[in-house]
């Protein structure tokens, strides 16, 4: 999962990549990695359905380690893409031709000037508290003719869902999340509902969950992700540590029976005619 940029701190003070996440402690760029391993391939099929390639100028918010960002200049053959993250330094680190770097807050006014044939941001508002009104600021950001992609998580653990050690750290996960750093899933269903709001017409939406097997990158993103968390999944009083370490076991045994949280992907087209091209 790419960072979000570090803007809009929870009711308890914290934000990501301060509080937890943080960009300089060792390893958290392969943590982004393995979710980048999970997700990147249904992204970017998503983004060249929706027509991104030659002549596209392309925004990439909380752009993470840059991975779609290269894939839709490599793969797609965009004529640029600018990366927008709070914390640019694993974008950094490898440069390519058409890649351009903002180290900017996306929650703060005009941070960002211009128009993007493709706007896309994944698994960044989830972490931010302006959600709803960062919407509308982003589809500003579309040129007519253009697309807003949005894409966050959606949460299939529920009161049904059998009890696991994976389904138990997985509430707990959730639950100190929202309650340190502000990051809530709850409403990532009414993205089409959000996008419509905006003015984007017509929008759709559609739902991904990759498979959790042993030894996979989403095992090893979630175990690197509650390892991290840990504090925060402890502050909840639903795990200790012997069950943290119980989930992380499972997620590498061959008794691990789980649905990974799901990846809801939603877009809307901004009204009128694009005017650039190949």
């Amino acid at each position: 999962m790419n960072p979000a940029p570090r803007g809009g701190a929870s009711e308890g003070g914290g934000r990501y990549g301060e509080a937890f996440f943080r960009p300089e402690q060792a390893g958290e760029g392969e943590r982004i990695d393995y979710g980048a391993l999970a997700y990147d391939d249904i992204s970017l099929a998503r983004l060249r359905a929706l027509g991104a390639g030659p002549g596209w100028r392309c925004l990439d918010v909380g752009a993470g380690t840059g991975t779609v960002s290269r894939r839709l200049l490599g793969e797609a053959g965009v004529e640029s893409v600018l990366a927008v993250d709070r914390d640019v330094r694993f974008l950094g680190e490898r440069p390519v031709p058409g890649l351009d770097l903002l180290e900017a807050d996306i929650t703060a006014p005009g941070f960002v000037s211009g128009q993007y044939d493709l706007v896309h941001a994944r698994f960044v508002l989830m972490h931010l508290a302006e959600h709803e009104s960062l919407i509308p600021a982003l589809a500003e950001l579309v040129a007519p003719g253009g697309v807003l992609v949005l894409s966050d998580a959606v949460d299939l653990t529920s009161d049904r869902t059998p009890d696991t050690p994976y389904t138990t750290a997985m509430r707990a996960m959730w639950q100190g999340l929202r309650a340190s750093i502000g990051t809530d899933v709850s409403w990532v269903p009414s993205y089409p509902h959000l996008l419509r709001g905006a003015g984007l017409e017509p929008v759709a939406a559609e739902i991904h969950v990759p498979p959790l097997q042993p030894g996979s990158p989403l095992s090893r993103f979630w175990a690197d992700t509650w390892e991290r968390s840990r504090p925060a999944m402890l502050a909840t009083g639903l795990v200790d540590d012997t069950a943290v370490d119980a989930a992380i076991r499972y997620l590498v045994s061959d008794e691990c029976a789980a649905l990974s949280a799901g990846m809801l992907t939603a877009w809307g087209w901004k009204p009128g005619k694009r005017s650039s091209g190949p």
